[in-house]
């Protein structure tokens, strides 16, 4: 094993990622504009989208890094049937749901039953699809609805806060489903449609735009909400979620009612609403 891959495992994941928590929201102007320079420089951050380029407009860091981008800086793909890109980022991996199994990196996969919780959560996602989307710090940290849904529940599942670099997910077996995330199920028109924020070191808040905070507090056992009773119904494209600080993305989605555009691979550069697939008929 590698020192860097060693040190995944003993590096004390949630008291780093409560330190960076802590230190991304001091206000204080000189430390909070050190740090947006620091990782706008090293990440090559595209300040011509953001909504601001005014380093004052932004309270804290993470103010800056779940930054809003100007109107039209992301739009839907035009075809109605379109099923759209979740995140800006790179795609980590593809394809079939096989045999139950999420293709993770080579010699390396999980359940969709550890992803999403239980063997329920995954039974209508059986042979379907899934698309892994990992984001650095230089990208746009919303996720956006892939298609329109009704929200079902929110699973909170606990785990560690391993890096989801590629590294990481190369060397770490089952490593999404190892992670603290969130998990959203919606019902669509066409099936159901699951979207996971998976938390990671340093990098670990998850924030809903029908709940704010979900992620810290940190987990120790799974936390189901049932919100069907709210009715909650978001549209494709709008926003769902914000990573306070970056990480991946997940979708699950079912074998009939979708599929995947043929023309999408591992490592592909993706953005927020570009065409990820079609919707067909359940």
């Amino acid at each position: 094993m590698s020192p860097s891959l060693l040190l995944q495992y003993l590096l004390p994941h949630r008291l780093l990622s409560r330190l960076v928590m802590w230190a991304t929201r001091v206000r204080l102007r000189a430390w909070k504009n050190f740090l947006i320079r620091q990782i706008s420089t090293r990440f090559a951050v595209n300040w011509d989208e953001a909504d601001s380029a005014n380093l004052d407009d932004y309270p804290h860091f993470n103010a800056f890094f779940t930054r809003r981008l100007k109107a039209g800086a992301r739009q839907p793909d035009p075809a109605a049937d379109s099923l759209l890109m979740p995140a800006d980022g790179r795609i980590s991996q593809l394809g079939r749901i096989e045999r139950g199994r999420i293709f993770q990196a080579k010699g390396q996969s999980f359940t969709a039953a550890e992803l999403l919780g239980s063997e329920e959560a995954a039974a209508p996602f059986a042979d379907g699809w899934f698309i892994t989307v990992y984001l650095s710090p230089r990208d746009y940290h919303r996720a956006h609805m892939p298609w329109t849904g009704r929200l079902i529940e929110t699973v909170h599942i606990p785990g560690r806060l391993f890096s989801v670099a590629p590294f990481a997910v190369a060397g770490i077996p089952r490593l999404f489903a190892r992670n603290e995330r969130l998990v959203c199920r919606f019902e669509t028109d066409r099936g159901p449609m699951a979207v996971v924020m998976v938390g990671a070191m340093l990098v670990s808040g998850v924030e809903t735009v029908w709940g704010g905070v979900e992620i810290p507090p940190y987990g120790s056992g799974i936390v189901r909400r049932d919100l069907r009773a709210k009715n909650i119904t978001l549209e494709r494209f709008a926003e769902m979620a914000r990573f306070n600080m970056g990480s991946t993305v997940i979708v699950c989605l079912p074998k009939q009612g979708f599929e995947l555009d043929d023309g999408l691979f591992p490592e592909n550069p993706v953005r927020v609403g570009q065409r990820l697939g079609w919707a067909r008929d359940a």
